[in-house]
């Protein structure tokens, strides 16, 4: 064999290998342990994609009063919230949380709309905040009555901002905060009759806390569901997980983002959940990535979060900052103060100059619409950024 057809041989042998290690390299299965997670990496558009936007916006937006915490505190004697709700809708014994569903319609609601913002201010990614501590889904869940699809506003909100947002060539992001859902005090009655004031830190590891006479300490089924009333490992499995599954499945988000309370999820079902988005991914031909807060995964595969707080020095990884645009509650109230966009803008500075990445959240009113000021101050941060 002359020197050229050897030449040729090993070329052949190398570009074949090559073609076959990238073909299983896309064939990679991921298995429920750290040690197998771990072999993921962030993709590169994560990294270079600095600015995206996302809502707190749901029932609790109804009552535009106090913050996103509305759902807990009505029920805690003594609190602003409880003597607001007290006042204005009567007793939360007889008015409970499951009273605002059909008072939130999103009838102004217009996805697209939504979505040419979040473009003209610069976001490379954007979507909702999925569910909140409150149990209810901003998806049209079958894992729970208690969702946008079966209740009012009888929409599948989280498809509609799906298709909006990623037709503009933004990624996809949805934020899920219900680690809290978990009635974990159900075992612990409690009776405010003969007290003033319900300590804020009660049942703390809980959204909703198990007092005596309270719609939280119902027996009817439907109840319990929202209010997280049902044994751990049926929870664990019929709602935590099974939700994540439904929006993986049905939305294919590029980001799944996860507030505090991760660390009472056991360590079994976090990696079934990161095993599962990793492969379903690999099907799709997508690069995602995963948010947490604190130590709650391991790093080597997810993404660090620091809630309203920065990095010092460079980071040696991606990293993530979630600010809100207002100077109180993440979701929307009557007299919600607003950031100036400077300061904003200052806060992006800083994190993409360290290597981070800044996740804003803006507040919708409960009828869809997006106030003004909140616009002028997205208008204005993209006018900082980009000047004509």
């Amino acid at each position: 064999m002359n020197r050229r057809n050897i030449f040729m041989c090993c070329l052949f042998v190398i570009v074949f290998n090559g073609a076959f290690v990238s073909a299983a390299e896309k064939q990679k299965k991921y298995e429920a342990s750290w040690e197998s997670l771990k072999q993921y990496d962030c993709p590169e558009w994560f990294r270079d994609a600095k600015f995206g936007i996302y809502f707190h916006w749901g029932v609790y937006s109804v009552p535009a009063f106090g913050y996103e915490w509305y759902p807990r505190l009505m029920f805690m004697k003594g609190s602003n919230v409880y003597k607001h709700h007290l006042k204005t809708y009567g007793h939360p014994s007889e008015f409970g949380y499951s009273d605002f569903v059909p008072m939130f319609k999103a009838e102004k609601f217009n996805p697209d709309e939504w979505a040419e913002l979040f473009v003209k201010a610069g976001a490379r990614f954007a979507g909702p905040v999925a569910e909140h501590h409150d149990g209810f889904s901003m998806w049209a869940s079958k894992a729970s009555p208690w969702n946008v699809g079966n209740m009012s506003p009888k929409r599948d909100i989280t498809a509609e901002l799906k298709e909006s947002i990623s037709k503009r060539g933004l990624k996809f992001i949805t934020t899920f905060h219900h680690a809290r859902h978990l009635q974990r005090y159900s075992d612990s009655l409690y009776d405010d009759s003969s007290v003033d004031e319900v300590d804020f830190w009660f049942h703390w590891d809980s959204h909703y806390p198990f007092i005596k006479g309270m719609p939280t300490t119902s027996d009817d089924p439907q109840l319990k569901l929202l209010y997280g009333n049902i044994p751990e490992e049926e929870w664990l499995e019929k709602i935590w997980f099974a939700k994540l599954k439904e929006v993986i499945d049905n939305y294919q988000p590029d980001i799944i983002w996860f507030d505090s309370w991760l660390d009472m999820i056991p360590k079994e079902y976090r990696k079934k959940f990161v095993a599962y988005y990793f492969n379903e991914a690999q099907k799709w031909e997508k690069s995602v990535v995963v948010v947490r807060k604190q130590d709650d995964l391991p790093l080597e595969m997810s993404v660090e979060d620091l809630e309203k707080s920065r990095k010092k020095d460079i980071g040696d990884r991606a990293w993530m900052t979630d600010e809100t645009i207002s100077t109180g509650s993440w979701c929307y109230t009557k007299d919600l103060e607003l950031k100036p966009a400077a300061d904003i803008i200052h806060v992006l500075a800083d994190i993409v100059s360290k290597n981070g990445i800044l996740l804003l959240n803006i507040s919708p009113m409960a009828n869809g619409e997006i106030p003004e000021d909140q616009k002028a101050v997205l208008t204005l941060f993209l006018f900082l950024i980009v000047p004509p």
